[in-house]
Protein backbone atom coordinates (compact mmCIF):
# COMPACT_ATOMS: atom_id res chain seq x y z
CA UNK A 1 0.00 0.00 0.00
CA UNK A 2 0.85 3.54 -0.81
CA UNK A 3 2.33 5.53 1.94
CA UNK A 4 0.15 8.90 3.69
CA UNK A 5 2.80 10.98 2.14
CA UNK A 6 3.16 9.38 -1.47
CA UNK A 7 -0.63 9.50 -1.59
CA UNK A 8 -1.10 13.27 -0.53
CA UNK A 9 2.21 14.11 -3.45
CA UNK A 10 0.35 12.17 -6.04
CA UNK A 11 -3.48 14.15 -4.80
CA UNK A 12 -1.55 17.61 -5.20
CA UNK A 13 -3.22 19.83 -7.82
CA UNK A 14 -1.00 20.07 -10.78
CA UNK A 15 -0.81 23.09 -13.45
CA UNK A 16 -2.90 21.73 -15.94
CA UNK A 17 -4.48 23.52 -18.72
CA UNK A 18 -7.74 24.06 -16.54
CA UNK A 19 -5.85 24.59 -13.42
CA UNK A 20 -4.36 28.08 -15.02
CA UNK A 21 -7.43 28.83 -17.47
CA UNK A 22 -8.07 32.68 -17.46
CA UNK A 23 -7.13 32.79 -13.78
CA UNK A 24 -8.66 30.39 -12.23
CA UNK A 25 -5.95 29.96 -9.64
CA UNK A 26 -6.61 33.35 -8.05
CA UNK A 27 -9.15 33.69 -5.28
CA UNK A 28 -12.76 34.96 -6.59
CA UNK A 29 -11.96 38.08 -4.22
CA UNK A 30 -8.57 38.92 -6.53
CA UNK A 31 -10.16 38.14 -10.10
CA UNK A 32 -13.32 40.83 -8.59
CA UNK A 33 -10.86 43.45 -7.39
CA UNK A 34 -9.12 42.62 -10.66
CA UNK A 35 -11.93 43.60 -12.79
CA UNK A 36 -13.34 46.38 -11.38
CA UNK A 37 -10.11 48.34 -11.64
CA UNK A 38 -9.68 47.44 -15.43
CA UNK A 39 -13.74 48.65 -15.27
CA UNK A 40 -12.18 52.40 -13.51
CA UNK A 41 -9.61 52.24 -15.72
CA UNK A 42 -11.95 52.06 -18.88
CA UNK A 43 -14.25 54.65 -17.97
CA UNK A 44 -15.89 56.00 -20.80
CA UNK A 45 -14.44 59.78 -21.54
CA UNK A 46 -11.41 59.16 -19.12
CA UNK A 47 -7.99 58.75 -19.99
CA UNK A 48 -4.76 58.02 -18.17
CA UNK A 49 -2.56 60.44 -17.79
CA UNK A 50 1.17 58.64 -18.01
CA UNK A 51 4.27 60.38 -15.68
CA UNK A 52 5.97 57.29 -15.19
CA UNK A 53 9.45 58.78 -16.81
CA UNK A 54 12.38 57.91 -14.59
CA UNK A 55 14.58 60.61 -13.06
CA UNK A 56 16.57 60.57 -15.84
CA UNK A 57 14.22 61.32 -18.61
CA UNK A 58 12.30 63.51 -16.96
CA UNK A 59 15.11 65.31 -16.05
CA UNK A 60 16.48 65.67 -19.74
CA UNK A 61 13.14 67.26 -20.31
CA UNK A 62 13.29 69.96 -18.01
CA UNK A 63 16.57 70.69 -18.44
CA UNK A 64 16.16 71.56 -22.26
CA UNK A 65 13.99 74.29 -21.20
CA UNK A 66 16.14 75.38 -18.58
CA UNK A 67 14.77 73.60 -15.38
CA UNK A 68 16.68 72.24 -12.50
CA UNK A 69 16.29 68.64 -12.20
CA UNK A 70 16.36 67.90 -8.57
CA UNK A 71 14.04 65.77 -6.39
CA UNK A 72 11.26 68.94 -5.35
CA UNK A 73 11.05 70.08 -8.75
CA UNK A 74 9.66 66.36 -9.85
CA UNK A 75 7.47 66.53 -6.69
CA UNK A 76 5.84 70.15 -7.63
CA UNK A 77 5.93 69.02 -11.54
CA UNK A 78 3.93 65.43 -10.47
CA UNK A 79 1.38 67.47 -7.57
CA UNK A 80 0.22 69.81 -10.52
CA UNK A 81 -0.31 67.16 -12.71
CA UNK A 82 -2.17 64.73 -10.35
CA UNK A 83 -4.07 67.88 -8.15
CA UNK A 84 -5.01 70.85 -10.95
CA UNK A 85 -8.15 71.55 -10.56
CA UNK A 86 -11.01 69.83 -12.71
CA UNK A 87 -8.32 67.44 -14.26
CA UNK A 88 -9.58 64.59 -12.54
CA UNK A 89 -12.78 64.80 -14.61
CA UNK A 90 -10.90 63.76 -17.55
CA UNK A 91 -8.51 61.00 -16.08
CA UNK A 92 -9.24 57.54 -15.14
CA UNK A 93 -5.65 56.74 -13.99
CA UNK A 94 -2.76 57.96 -13.53
CA UNK A 95 0.93 56.08 -13.89
CA UNK A 96 3.41 57.09 -11.86
CA UNK A 97 7.09 56.10 -11.83
CA UNK A 98 8.19 54.22 -8.54
CA UNK A 99 10.32 57.56 -7.36
CA UNK A 100 6.78 59.08 -7.25
CA UNK A 101 4.75 56.71 -4.59
CA UNK A 102 6.59 57.99 -1.91
CA UNK A 103 6.76 61.46 -2.51
CA UNK A 104 3.91 64.16 -0.67
CA UNK A 105 1.53 66.82 -1.54
CA UNK A 106 2.07 70.25 0.43
CA UNK A 107 -0.90 71.19 -0.88
CA UNK A 108 -3.57 72.97 1.24
CA UNK A 109 -6.02 70.62 0.91
CA UNK A 110 -3.66 67.06 0.81
CA UNK A 111 -0.66 68.87 2.73
CA UNK A 112 0.99 65.72 3.94
CA UNK A 113 -0.52 62.71 2.23
CA UNK A 114 1.07 60.59 -0.58
CA UNK A 115 0.59 60.91 -3.91
CA UNK A 116 -1.21 57.18 -4.14
CA UNK A 117 -3.77 58.30 -1.26
CA UNK A 118 -4.46 62.15 -3.33
CA UNK A 119 -5.24 60.33 -6.41
CA UNK A 120 -7.20 57.73 -5.00
CA UNK A 121 -9.14 60.62 -2.96
CA UNK A 122 -9.52 62.36 -6.31
CA UNK A 123 -11.39 59.32 -8.24
CA UNK A 124 -8.51 58.31 -9.99
CA UNK A 125 -6.50 55.08 -9.50
CA UNK A 126 -2.94 55.00 -8.90
CA UNK A 127 -0.07 52.69 -10.96
CA UNK A 128 3.16 52.36 -11.25
CA UNK A 129 6.08 51.51 -14.01
CA UNK A 130 7.81 48.20 -12.98
CA UNK A 131 9.62 47.50 -15.74
CA UNK A 132 13.62 48.04 -15.86
CA UNK A 133 16.08 48.51 -18.13
CA UNK A 134 15.81 47.68 -22.03
CA UNK A 135 18.32 45.29 -23.34
CA UNK A 136 19.45 44.65 -26.78
CA UNK A 137 18.39 40.78 -28.00
CA UNK A 138 22.21 39.55 -29.74
CA UNK A 139 21.28 38.97 -33.93
CA UNK A 140 18.55 41.01 -33.69
CA UNK A 141 19.43 44.25 -35.80
CA UNK A 142 19.55 46.21 -32.12
CA UNK A 143 15.66 45.04 -31.49
CA UNK A 144 15.20 44.64 -28.18
CA UNK A 145 13.20 43.32 -24.82
CA UNK A 146 12.78 45.07 -21.69
CA UNK A 147 14.33 43.47 -18.56
CA UNK A 148 12.75 43.26 -14.49
CA UNK A 149 11.00 39.91 -14.51
CA UNK A 150 12.99 38.77 -12.10
CA UNK A 151 12.59 40.98 -9.48
CA UNK A 152 8.72 41.94 -10.08
CA UNK A 153 6.94 39.79 -7.57
CA UNK A 154 8.55 41.53 -4.78
CA UNK A 155 8.44 44.90 -6.62
CA UNK A 156 4.83 44.57 -7.00
CA UNK A 157 3.67 43.29 -3.57
CA UNK A 158 5.52 46.63 -2.59
CA UNK A 159 3.69 48.77 -4.84
CA UNK A 160 0.34 47.48 -3.68
CA UNK A 161 1.25 48.15 -0.25
CA UNK A 162 1.84 51.48 -1.61
CA UNK A 163 -1.80 52.04 -2.45
CA UNK A 164 -1.26 51.15 -6.33
CA UNK A 165 -3.54 49.22 -7.66
CA UNK A 166 -2.26 48.40 -11.55
CA UNK A 167 1.06 48.32 -13.39
CA UNK A 168 2.11 48.91 -16.92
CA UNK A 169 4.65 47.40 -18.33
CA UNK A 170 6.03 48.80 -21.93
CA UNK A 171 7.45 46.44 -24.92
CA UNK A 172 9.41 48.89 -27.78
CA UNK A 173 9.60 47.40 -31.05
CA UNK A 174 10.12 49.06 -34.44
CA UNK A 175 9.34 47.96 -37.91
CA UNK A 176 12.00 47.45 -40.37
CA UNK A 177 11.20 45.60 -43.16
CA UNK A 178 14.25 45.67 -45.07
CA UNK A 179 15.65 43.55 -42.06
CA UNK A 180 13.27 41.47 -41.75
CA UNK A 181 11.94 43.18 -37.94
CA UNK A 182 10.07 42.51 -36.12
CA UNK A 183 11.29 38.77 -36.73
CA UNK A 184 9.73 35.84 -35.02
CA UNK A 185 12.08 35.93 -32.22
CA UNK A 186 11.64 39.65 -31.28
CA UNK A 187 7.59 39.04 -31.30
CA UNK A 188 8.05 35.88 -29.19
CA UNK A 189 10.43 37.23 -26.72
CA UNK A 190 8.68 40.23 -25.62
CA UNK A 191 4.87 39.15 -25.79
CA UNK A 192 5.84 36.47 -23.89
CA UNK A 193 7.57 39.18 -21.36
CA UNK A 194 4.18 40.68 -21.31
CA UNK A 195 2.06 37.51 -20.64
CA UNK A 196 4.77 36.74 -17.94
CA UNK A 197 4.61 40.73 -16.01
CA UNK A 198 0.76 39.91 -16.50
CA UNK A 199 0.27 36.78 -14.61
CA UNK A 200 2.65 37.76 -11.81
CA UNK A 201 1.09 41.53 -11.26
CA UNK A 202 -2.29 39.50 -11.11
CA UNK A 203 -1.00 37.14 -8.37
CA UNK A 204 0.07 40.51 -6.29
CA UNK A 205 -3.01 41.92 -6.62
CA UNK A 206 -2.19 44.74 -9.21
CA UNK A 207 -4.29 44.84 -12.93
CA UNK A 208 -1.76 44.29 -15.78
CA UNK A 209 -2.09 47.21 -18.43
CA UNK A 210 -0.17 45.44 -21.32
CA UNK A 211 1.75 47.49 -23.82
CA UNK A 212 2.98 46.54 -26.77
CA UNK A 213 4.76 49.50 -28.41
CA UNK A 214 5.20 49.72 -32.29
CA UNK A 215 7.71 53.02 -32.84
CA UNK A 216 6.24 55.36 -35.16
CA UNK A 217 10.24 54.98 -36.39
CA UNK A 218 10.65 53.89 -40.49
CA UNK A 219 9.00 53.66 -43.78
CA UNK A 220 6.41 51.29 -43.41
CA UNK A 221 3.48 51.87 -45.08
CA UNK A 222 -0.17 51.93 -43.37
CA UNK A 223 -1.25 48.23 -44.52
CA UNK A 224 2.48 46.90 -43.54
CA UNK A 225 1.70 48.43 -40.12
CA UNK A 226 -1.84 46.81 -39.88
CA UNK A 227 -0.28 43.54 -40.25
CA UNK A 228 2.25 43.55 -38.33
CA UNK A 229 0.04 44.69 -35.24
CA UNK A 230 -2.23 42.06 -35.96
CA UNK A 231 0.68 39.81 -35.78
CA UNK A 232 2.50 41.14 -32.61
CA UNK A 233 -1.11 41.72 -30.77
CA UNK A 234 -2.09 37.89 -31.80
CA UNK A 235 0.71 36.54 -30.06
CA UNK A 236 0.41 38.67 -27.27
CA UNK A 237 -3.62 37.38 -26.91
CA UNK A 238 -2.05 34.02 -26.79
CA UNK A 239 0.36 34.68 -24.58
CA UNK A 240 -1.65 35.71 -21.91
CA UNK A 241 -4.57 32.92 -22.44
CA UNK A 242 -1.37 30.14 -22.27
CA UNK A 243 -0.61 31.48 -19.34
CA UNK A 244 -3.39 31.89 -17.48
CA UNK A 245 -3.90 35.14 -17.03
CA UNK A 246 -7.42 36.80 -16.09
CA UNK A 247 -8.37 38.40 -19.12
CA UNK A 248 -11.07 40.82 -17.49
CA UNK A 249 -8.80 41.93 -15.40
CA UNK A 250 -5.94 43.69 -17.58
CA UNK A 251 -6.31 46.14 -20.08
CA UNK A 252 -4.31 46.96 -23.15
CA UNK A 253 -2.19 50.54 -24.16
CA UNK A 254 -1.29 50.06 -27.17
CA UNK A 255 0.30 52.53 -30.08
CA UNK A 256 -2.35 54.30 -32.76
CA UNK A 257 -1.55 51.86 -36.41
CA UNK A 258 0.34 54.46 -38.25
CA UNK A 259 2.11 54.38 -41.32
CA UNK A 260 6.08 54.94 -40.19
CA UNK A 261 6.67 58.66 -40.59
CA UNK A 262 8.76 58.56 -43.03
CA UNK A 263 6.01 56.49 -45.48
CA UNK A 264 6.36 57.76 -48.75
CA UNK A 265 2.24 56.99 -49.11
CA UNK A 266 -0.55 59.85 -47.68
CA UNK A 267 -3.16 58.53 -45.56
CA UNK A 268 -6.10 60.54 -44.34
CA UNK A 269 -7.05 60.43 -40.60
CA UNK A 270 -10.06 58.91 -41.47
CA UNK A 271 -8.03 55.84 -43.39
CA UNK A 272 -6.02 55.68 -39.93
CA UNK A 273 -8.92 55.28 -38.08
CA UNK A 274 -10.36 52.04 -39.63
CA UNK A 275 -6.91 50.78 -39.87
CA UNK A 276 -6.86 50.50 -36.22
CA UNK A 277 -10.39 49.24 -35.86
CA UNK A 278 -9.79 46.81 -38.15
CA UNK A 279 -6.54 45.73 -36.08
CA UNK A 280 -8.76 45.18 -33.21
CA UNK A 281 -11.28 43.41 -34.98
CA UNK A 282 -9.05 40.67 -36.06
CA UNK A 283 -7.48 39.96 -32.56
CA UNK A 284 -8.87 42.11 -29.19
CA UNK A 285 -10.74 39.79 -27.34
CA UNK A 286 -13.54 41.51 -26.11
CA UNK A 287 -13.34 39.77 -22.43
CA UNK A 288 -10.63 43.12 -21.93
CA UNK A 289 -12.80 46.44 -21.32
CA UNK A 290 -10.17 48.96 -22.70
CA UNK A 291 -7.35 49.94 -24.78
CA UNK A 292 -5.91 53.27 -24.30
CA UNK A 293 -3.29 54.97 -26.49
CA UNK A 294 0.31 56.06 -25.98
CA UNK A 295 0.99 59.05 -27.88
CA UNK A 296 4.02 57.63 -29.37
CA UNK A 297 5.57 60.87 -30.81
CA UNK A 298 2.69 62.37 -31.79
CA UNK A 299 1.66 65.76 -31.41
CA UNK A 300 -1.60 66.59 -29.43
CA UNK A 301 -3.11 67.81 -32.20
CA UNK A 302 -2.71 64.36 -34.44
CA UNK A 303 -3.41 62.11 -31.58
CA UNK A 304 -6.68 63.83 -30.47
CA UNK A 305 -7.40 63.45 -34.24
CA UNK A 306 -6.60 59.94 -34.57
CA UNK A 307 -8.52 58.89 -31.29
CA UNK A 308 -11.31 61.12 -32.29
CA UNK A 309 -11.80 59.69 -35.96
CA UNK A 310 -11.59 56.33 -34.21
CA UNK A 311 -14.10 56.16 -31.72
CA UNK A 312 -16.52 58.02 -34.49
CA UNK A 313 -15.68 55.33 -37.03
CA UNK A 314 -16.68 52.18 -34.14
CA UNK A 315 -19.88 50.23 -34.61
CA UNK A 316 -21.90 47.86 -32.99
CA UNK A 317 -18.95 45.33 -33.73
CA UNK A 318 -16.31 47.03 -31.39
CA UNK A 319 -17.38 47.25 -28.02
CA UNK A 320 -14.14 48.40 -26.00
CA UNK A 321 -13.59 51.51 -24.47
CA UNK A 322 -10.82 53.19 -26.49
CA UNK A 323 -8.95 56.26 -25.15
CA UNK A 324 -5.67 57.82 -24.13
CA UNK A 325 -2.52 57.36 -21.99
CA UNK A 326 -0.69 60.08 -22.95
CA UNK A 327 2.71 61.20 -21.90
CA UNK A 328 4.78 63.39 -24.25
CA UNK A 329 1.43 64.43 -26.12
CA UNK A 330 0.49 66.62 -23.08
CA UNK A 331 3.16 67.18 -21.38
CA UNK A 332 5.18 68.88 -24.10
CA UNK A 333 3.47 71.80 -24.48
CA UNK A 334 3.47 71.99 -20.83
CA UNK A 335 7.42 72.20 -20.72
CA UNK A 336 7.74 75.16 -23.29
CA UNK A 337 5.73 77.00 -21.83
CA UNK A 338 9.42 77.10 -18.64
CA UNK A 339 11.73 78.10 -21.71
CA UNK A 340 13.36 81.00 -21.07
CA UNK A 341 11.87 81.82 -17.29
CA UNK A 342 13.60 80.79 -13.91
CA UNK A 343 12.01 77.65 -12.86
CA UNK A 344 8.40 75.81 -13.03
CA UNK A 345 5.57 77.81 -13.92
CA UNK A 346 2.88 75.84 -12.37
CA UNK A 347 0.11 78.06 -12.90
CA UNK A 348 -0.07 78.13 -16.81
CA UNK A 349 1.15 75.07 -16.57
CA UNK A 350 -1.78 74.23 -14.99
CA UNK A 351 -3.73 76.29 -17.27
CA UNK A 352 -2.83 74.48 -20.40
CA UNK A 353 -2.72 70.98 -18.88
CA UNK A 354 -6.40 71.43 -17.94
CA UNK A 355 -7.49 72.73 -22.11
CA UNK A 356 -5.08 69.64 -23.09
CA UNK A 357 -7.18 67.21 -20.74
CA UNK A 358 -10.79 68.65 -22.38
CA UNK A 359 -9.26 68.24 -25.92
CA UNK A 360 -7.99 64.76 -24.76
CA UNK A 361 -11.28 63.55 -23.16
CA UNK A 362 -13.92 64.81 -25.84
CA UNK A 363 -11.13 62.66 -28.33
CA UNK A 364 -12.37 60.04 -25.92
CA UNK A 365 -15.75 60.62 -26.74
CA UNK A 366 -15.39 60.80 -30.35
CA UNK A 367 -16.83 64.54 -30.14
CA UNK A 368 -13.81 65.94 -30.82
CA UNK A 369 -13.31 67.93 -34.07
CA UNK A 370 -10.03 68.83 -35.55
CA UNK A 371 -9.36 71.25 -38.45
CA UNK A 372 -8.83 69.83 -41.69
CA UNK A 373 -5.33 68.26 -42.01
CA UNK A 374 -4.76 67.65 -38.43
CA UNK A 375 -3.99 63.40 -37.98
CA UNK A 376 -3.46 62.82 -41.56
CA UNK A 377 -0.32 60.96 -42.75
CA UNK A 378 1.41 63.88 -45.11
CA UNK A 379 4.39 62.73 -47.29
CA UNK A 380 7.74 64.62 -46.19
CA UNK A 381 8.92 67.28 -49.16
CA UNK A 382 11.72 65.91 -50.33
CA UNK A 383 14.22 68.61 -49.70
CA UNK A 384 12.37 67.88 -45.87
CA UNK A 385 13.98 64.00 -46.20
CA UNK A 386 17.09 64.26 -47.42
CA UNK A 387 17.65 66.77 -44.66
Amino acid sequence: PLSASLRARRAAPRATLLAVSNGAHLPAERKAELRQTAELVGRAGKGITACDEGPGTIGSRFENVGVQNTEENRRAYRQMLFETEGAADFLSAAILDPETLYQKSDSDKFGGKLFPEVLSELGVVPGVKPHLKVYALPGQEGATVMQGLDSLAVRCKEYYEAGCRFAKWRSPIEIDVSKGQPSDLVIQCNMHDLARYALICQQEGLMPIVEPDISLKGCHTLEQAVAINVKVQSELYKAMLDHGVYMEGSTLKPNIVNPGRDCPVSYTVEEIAEANLEVFRRCFPTAMPTANYLSGGQSLSDAAARLSAINKAKTARDPWNISFSWSAALQMPLFELCRGHDGLRLEEMSALYLKELKIAGAAANGTHEWTKGEGDHVVKALETVAA
